[in-house]
């Protein structure tokens, strides 16, 4: 049997600031391991400093595969992150590595790992109605309106998660099957993840991280970087891209709709409450083996733990 597919494909999972970035790189230093981006502001051009990307020694130390994919005023959807993050998985493979999937965005780890069904193209006239009828009711009426007609789907989509909630409508629009269906129908078998999910126990102890790491973006030069988005001329807010957390509140700020005095807790907030969607879509993974990030032992435990898998594929081999 061909070697590489013996190679195992490792995912570590995590909410923003929880440290998969350093774990990730410590795993590196010991196995042969290509960092592959699950993150989906990661894969945006010009998006580094509010995404948090790994810094130029880091890249320079493990390779990394699908971050700066596409330019901000570009889609990016699960189904071509599933394409590229097969492609990219082959190839490390193929090289005798080992693949590592690292970030939070978990339709993305699901899409690749249980299928994903072929969906319509995007419908800019769709999403265009839907986008006027938000701007009058808001997202969560427009997330009711899901949760009546697609039960499934309303209970995966948070009430405020604009990109899938008009995601999920517009596929029931253009198909008359709910997305939930969709879903029902992968198109493949998906593909074995070995995953492990960094999930703080301490709420509080997150936070911290979150308001540290906000703090040293904004020092680097995060609203610099939106400014110098802005400035294209050719982006406007409701971009995917451009609705981040954190981009969202700079850019909001730059424009004169958020009072700068409120920018940083503005986006502080926002980032607590993206983290804890994460965790919320987190938790109920099966076959994911979860550690408590705070706690010291964690490291050692996620070496231990992919030691084991290693060592198991090795045997097999």
């Amino acid at each position: 049997m061909d070697r590489a597919r013996q190679i195992p494909v490792l995912a570590l999972l995590g909410p923003t600031a929880v440290g998969k970035t350093d774990l990730a790189l410590a795993l590196a230093e010991r196995w042969p391991v290509d960092v592959v981006n699950m993150d989906s502001a990661q894969v945006y051009r010009g998006m580094d400093i509010g995404t948090a990307k790994p810094d130029a020694d880091a890249r320079a130390r493990v390779p990394h595969h699908l971050f700066d994919q596409v330019d901000p005023a570009e889609p990016y959807s699960a189904g071509r992150f599933v394409t590229d993050a097969r492609a990219a998985i082959q190839t490390i493979q193929q090289a005798g590595r080992v693949p590592l999937l690292v970030g939070g965005t978990v339709l993305y780890y699901r899409a690749l790992r249980d299928g994903l069904a072929p969906l319509p193209a995007a419908d800019p006239v769709v999403r265009t109605e839907l986008t006027a009828r938000a701007a009058q009711v808001g997202w969560p009426a427009l997330h009711a309106e899901l949760a009546d007609v697609d039960p499934a789907a309303g209970a995966r989509i948070h009430p405020h998660d604009a990109q899938r909630i008009q995601r999920a409508l517009e596929v029931l629009r253009l198909t008359g099957v709910p997305l939930s269906s969709h879903w029902a129908r992968a198109a493949h078998s998906g593909l074995a993840l070995h995953t492990l999910a960094l999930i703080p126990g301490d709420r509080a102890w997150l936070h911290q991280r979150i308001a540290q790491r906000l703090e040293a973006m904004f020092a680097a030069g995060f609203v610099a970087e939106v400014a110098r988005l802005q400035a294209r001329g050719d982006l406007h807010a409701d971009l995917p891209a451009l609705r981040a957390v954190g981009y969202r509140q700079v850019w909001a700020c730059l424009e004169g709709r958020l009072d700068e005095a409120l920018l940083f807790q503005s986006a502080l907030q926002a980032t607590r409450q993206f983290a804890k969607r994460q965790l919320t879509a987190l938790r109920p993974l099966p076959g994911v083996m979860a550690l408590h990030a705070e706690n010291r032992a964690a490291r050692a435990q996620a070496v231990d733990y992919f030691a084991a898998v290693l060592d198991q594929s090795d045997k097999r081999g």
